[in-house]
């Protein structure tokens, strides 16, 4: 039951936990528009959504599993490893500040209203399954 609740909702979950991780990475280019010396960070979504959704593991051999049911850390992929990149500014400041507040703003605008329709769509699919799982008793 476990497998098909993450066939249905498993690449919406990914695709929102990338979307969460890009809003904290342009609120601290906008936060940070004043910081002389700072660079404008962000990364490739499409990128990064295949990344996450790979076969190839994360290795870690850190956590040692005790138990053939514990989940060891190479189950993971973790989607705070994405590449970031620094922004090419349009007008270069004096101080060397990267960040161009329009177009801070208007990203930031853009992965908000992604974030919110997936989280809608999200909502649309669990109430789905429980009108299933209503109809079905």
């Amino acid at each position: 039951m476990i497998s098909k609740l993450e066939n249905l909702v498993g690449f919406n979950q990914r695709a929102l936990g990338l979307r969460a991780t890009r809003q904290e990475l342009l609120s601290g280019n906008i936060a940070n528009a004043d910081t002389p010396g700072f660079k404008a960070r962000d990364f490739d979504f499409a990128k990064a959504m295949q990344n996450v959704q790979s076969p190839q593991r994360v290795q870690h051999s850190s956590l040692a599993t005790t138990a053939p049911g514990h989940i060891g850390m190479a189950d993971f992929r973790s989607i705070t490893s994405v590449p970031k990149q620094y922004r090419v500014p349009q007008q270069p400041s004096i101080d060397g500040n990267t960040v161009d507040m329009d177009t801070e703003r208007m990203q930031f605008m853009d992965n908000a209203m992604r974030y919110d329709a997936g989280l809608t769509f999200i909502s649309g699919q669990f109430r789905t399954l429980l009108s299933a799982i209503k109809e079905g008793n």
